[in-house]
Formats: C-alpha cells, sequence, structure tokens
C-alpha cells in the first residue's frame, strides 16, 4: 500500500458531529494549515458540505494555495460509507447524511476528485504512514473515545470488509448474558463495558447515595468526565483506579480476541480515553499478555497512537 499523492498537497476532512476539521497535507504526512468549521448538521447535509467548500476555499486564499496544487479532498466520516462510489451510506450520530453521493458533489463543486471512508479507518491510515504504526506490515488500531471502533491493515492492506463495515470491534460481543443495552441494539457489546461513556456510568453509580470519592470533588457539582476520573485516580483515589482497571481489563481481553485471531504485529490504542496513561495501558498489556496465545503475543507491540487528533484528517488525505 502506497500513499496517493498526485500533487503536492491534498485535503483532509475528519466530519464529526459538532465540528469539521481540514487540514492541507503534504507528500510527508506533514500539516501545512488546519482550520474547522461547525458542522450545524440540524441545518441538514447540503448546509454542512457548502461550510466545508467554503471552508476549502478559504484556507486555501489564506495559504496562497492554488486549487491546481491540490490533489484530491479526502472525508473521514463517523458512520457508514462506500469508499468505493465515494458514497456516505448513513452517519448515526449526524442527521440527514443517508445515501450522499460526496465524491461526486465535491468534483462538481470544487473540480477536485475526492474520497471517502470511516474516520476510524482513516486514523488507522494516519498511524500506519506516519504514526506508530510506520514501518510495520500489520495492524489493529483501535479508538476509545464516545464509541469504540478499529481499523485494521494486514499485509499492508486497509481491510475493509465485503460490505464496507470491518472493523466494528466496539460491537464484539463480550457478555453473552446480562450485558448493558448497547446503541446498535443489541447487549453485552465490548463499548458497553469499555468506553468513555461507561467510565463515567461506573464513577456515578459508586457516588449514588451520598458516597465520597475525590472524582466527584474535582467535578465540583459538574458533570463527571473519564479525564476527571483519570485526575482523582492520579490523586491516589482507589475507586478511580478500580474503575480504569477494570475498562483496562476489557480493552484487554477484546484486544486479546484480535491478537489471537489476527496476529498483528502491533495494536495502536488512541481516542479521548487513553489520556490516562499507565493507569489504563497497565491493565490493558496484563490482560493481553495473561490471556492471548503466547504464539500470538511473542512479538506483538500494544502502544499508544502517536498522532491524537490529527490522525484523522492525516489519514483522510491519504485516500485520494
Amino acid at each position: 500500500m502506497s500513499t496517493n499523492f498526485s500533487k503536492n498537497f491534498n485535503i483532509g476532512v475528519d466530519l464529526g458531529g459538532t465540528n469539521i476539521k481540514i487540514a492541507v497535507v503534504d507528500k510527508c504526512g506533514n500539516i501545512i494549515y488546519s482550520d474547522s468549521t461547525p458542522t450545524e448538521a440540524h441545518m441538514g447535509y447540503g448546509h454542512t458540505i457548502n461550510n466545508i467548500i467554503n471552508a476549502i476555499k478559504n484556507i486555501l486564499a489564506k495559504n496562497n494555495l492554488d486549487i491546481s496544487q491540490i490533489g484530491g479532498v479526502g472525508f473521514g466520516c463517523p458512520g457508514m460509507v462506500d469508499p468505493e462510489k465515494g458514497l456516505v451510506k448513513f452517519l448515526p450520530n449526524i442527521p440527514g447524511w443517508i445515501n450522499i453521493d460526496l465524491a461526486d458533489i465535491i468534483k462538481q463543486e470544487l473540480g477536485l476528485k475526492a474520497g471517502v471512508d470511516n474516520d476510524v479507518r482513516c486514523a488507522a491510515l494516519g498511524e500506519y504512514y506516519y504514526g506508530a504504526g510506520k514501518g510495520y506490515n500489520s495492524m489493529v488500531c483501535l479508538t476509545v473515545g464516545t464509541g469504540v471502533g478499529s481499523g485494521i491493515i494486514l499485509g499492508g492492506k486497509l481491510l475493509r470488509g465485503s460490505n464496507f463495515s470491518a472493523g466494528e470491534i466496539g460491537h464484539m460481543i463480550l457478555q453473552e448474558h446480562g450485558g448493558k443495552i448497547c446503541g446498535c441494539g443489541g447487549t453485552g457489546c465490548f463499548e458497553t463495558l469499555a468506553s468513555g461513556p461507561s467510565i463515567v456510568e461506573m464513577a456515578e453509580k459508586y457516588i449514588m447515595g451520598g458516597k465520597s470519592a475525590k472524582f466527584r470533588e474535582l467535578a465540583d457539582g459538574g458533570e463527571i468526565t473519564p479525564e476527571i476520573v483519570a485526575r482523582a485516580a492520579s490523586f491516589g483515589d482507589e475507586v478511580a483506579k478500580t474503575i480504569y482497571k477494570i475498562t483496562g481489563y476489557w480493552i484487554g481481553i477484546a484486544i486479546t480476541n484480535v491478537v489471537n485471531l489476527l496476529n498483528p504485529e502491533i495494536v495502536i490504542i488512541g481516542g479521548g480515553v487513553t489520556n490516562a496513561g499507565d493507569l489504563l495501558m497497565d491493565p490493558i498489556k496484563r490482560t493481553v499478555n495473561e490471556r492471548a496465545l503466547k504464539t500470538a503475543t511473542e512479538k506483538l507491540i500494544i502502544t499508544t497512537a502517536k498522532l491524537g487528533n490529527n490522525a484523522g484528517v492525516i489519514g483522510a488525505s491519504l485516500l485520494v
């Protein structure tokens, strides 16, 4: 798999429910300039696309770039896509995006070719070429945040699946009976056990009934977040530390299943939850070492993502 830069620069777009990140990226994976624009999903997909087009034009003007210097525009989308057709099939958290021929719209409006893929697969591409996955031939990149997703590269090729839904690791079933209800409608899914919302849920359950905890103090009457729970753990709060041990255990179990099945060289973990550092990574690594097949872990590396929030736009720029 090689990068697809036909000109000096490509543009990467990371489409989110609240904001859209747009970046001009060079052939070495460097972000020359980046900006964001509000999604304003309630205004409809046409309005959002116009915001993106106008933002791209403004970025080019600010940087004295002509559109002839741009090879194309790649989009990372938080939902179901058809990369072969450049089609956005369905975005669960952005209403109205159903069977939108995004690549064709961009070609008509900007005269540029466009590529479309799932946002987590884009992040995986970014990490593979320019981040923690650089130099490896097979990797799995997990993102753990509000939900859980993954991008898989085997033999140097991005795995998309027969219907472009490969990598939905968040819906791997880890509890057969008595599991919590997931947003997909099923029960016992991985992301109900180990994600930002699950960390908050465990913290809130503990303080129900007036129990005291450091994270309650840190929240100071506001919302409890995974970051606040992590801070509480860093101050030695035993409940907060236990919450992250539980989260790390379930992530480790999911990775164990993936490692036994795919035998990658490296597993990269990104997303906001990883800001907890060793608090989360130690129980992940411990669980994988204890539960995975020894032949699958002999050379396995488990590490955090290197590109942070830029992985998505950098990876998206590689789609064209």
